[in-house]
């Protein structure tokens, strides 16, 4: 049995909580400040589920940047981001989410970034 504090990663766009890290998977609290926005990025390998917990987002995917679709949801929404989909999560309000995924946490490509990380995966 272990117990400790969650790992809080501050963000360009909120936070980013981890409070599970195994061999097998990661679980984290994500927040999204109002008008906010994750890169629009995919991963190699790494796959995850999320959990609206609050508030509202527009989650943008696609197989490429020439077929990306929004999709605006809220609370209880559940998706799955399998490997190699394009993705971006905009806050539309504040959000709250959870996230479970595989354990490759520096699998990050960025595409597009309003914050300068495009091609990194700096935090």
């Amino acid at each position: 049995m272990e117990i400790r504090k969650a790992r809080k990663v501050e963000k360009p766009w909120g936070y980013e909580e981890i409070f599970a890290e195994t061999n097998d998977y990661v679980g984290k609290l994500l927040f999204v400040r109002q008008g906010e926005a994750l890169s629009l990025q995919y991963h190699e390998v790494k796959e995850e589920t999320l959990r609206v917990l609050e508030g509202t987002l527009d989650l943008v995917t696609g197989p490429d940047i020439e077929r990306l679709e929004n999709h605006q949801i809220g609370p209880e929404t559940v998706f799955h981001i399998p490997p190699r989909t394009l993705h971006r999560m905009v806050a539309v309000t504040d959000c709250l989410l959870l996230e479970v995924s595989t354990t490759q946490l520096d699998d990050v490509v960025r595409l597009e970034d309003r914050y300068g990380r495009e091609g990194t995966s700096a935090p």
